[in-house]
């Protein structure tokens, strides 16, 4: 018999829109789609700076759950654009708790990819108790050893070709931190200039995370204004190693100690080495681990994409 691989479920709109303000200076956008009252779960985009997109919304059997997703501070819909003030992990984990608020519920089922899976440790390990399970993809635990290995040495031998233009508008000199030159860049006055360099950290990002090149993927990473609020946002929470004590993540893994969850990852995921999810599955025994063959990051690839509709089909019935 043969197994077919899970896929997306249809288009869907939201039946509910709002803005969120902080009361901090931002007003974060969040959308509501499935169905009013089923099982609730919150959807964490990439990035940081990333925002949300329709497809995001398909991830979820609309009958069975009732889907919050949002654009994190300064990215997507949210205001003001490309902003860095008041903008940090802990910021935003306040934020997943507002809108958990205002949904009126207790516990919801907490998705994150990428970055996303950053931010949703933050947010479970913080907040276990409402928590009722974890799907993360593409485990990022934002070590100094993961920043290094894409942003300084490591991937860099692996696209070769890419990362000469990546390291293109940082002058050689400055070429031994280049988080901190392409900050320089992106916080400047020159506005061509943080164009320019946030186009090329963007670009970056967007080629590298797929096995095989996907321009449906990657084309949006192309995009002016996409760049600016993901390189600036991404940079500035890289730069501060997303104010969590080195190691934070793992360490606390302990707190998840009574929560289910499902951590998925591609055994040639490039921005994030397996070895970190491979780690947290170790430390966090509740969580069924899948390393996925022939994937690399995106939540898009087939083996990948098949694992998380798995996931998200039969948590539901734990409603």
């Amino acid at each position: 018999m043969v197994n077919t691989l899970r896929t997306l479920y249809p288009e869907i709109e939201p039946f509910e829109t709002g803005f969120l303000d902080t009361g901090d200076g931002h007003t974060v956008y969040w959308e509501r789609v499935g169905t009013k009252g089923a099982k609730p779960a919150v959807f964490l985009h990439g990035g940081p700076g990333g925002g949300c997109g329709a497809a995001h919304r398909r991830l979820f059997d609309p009958a069975r759950y009732d889907v919050i997703l949002f654009d994190q501070r300064g990215c997507g819909r949210s205001k003001p654009f490309a902003d860095l003030e008041n903008n940090t992990t802990w910021h935003l984990v306040d934020d997943i708790e507002r809108l958990r608020e205002m949904m009126g519920v207790e516990k919801w089922l907490v998705f994150g990819g990428s970055w996303g899976s950053t931010l949703a440790l933050a947010y479970a390990e913080k907040h276990p108790e409402h928590v009722s399970e974890l799907v993360l993809r593409g485990v990022y635990t934002l070590t100094k050893a993961e920043l290094a290995w894409y942003y300084q040495f490591g991937v860099s031998e692996m696209f070769p070709d890419k990362w000469e233009r990546f390291i293109a508008p940082i002058p050689e000199a400055e070429r031994d931190d280049l988080m901190a030159a392409y900050r320089k860049r992106l916080i400047g006055d020159d506005k061509a200039e943080q164009i320019k360099c946030a186009k090329a950290w963007s670009i970056w990002e967007g080629e590298t995370i797929t096995l095989l090149p996907e321009p449906a993927t990657s084309d949006h990473f192309h995009e002016d204004d996409f760049a600016l609020a993901f390189a600036r946002i991404e940079n500035h929470f890289f730069t501060h190693a997303g104010w969590l004590e080195e190691g934070q993540l793992l360490r606390d893994a302990h707190k998840l100690q009574d929560i289910e969850g499902t951590i998925v990852h591609g055994r040639y995921d490039m921005p994030c080495p397996a070895k970190y999810a491979y780690q947290l599955s170790k430390a966090w025994p509740r969580a069924e681990f899948h390393l996925i063959e022939g994937a690399g990051h995106a939540y898009s690839e087939p083996g990948i994409l098949d694992r998380l509709i798995r996931a998200t089909d039969r948590y539901a019935e734990n409603n």
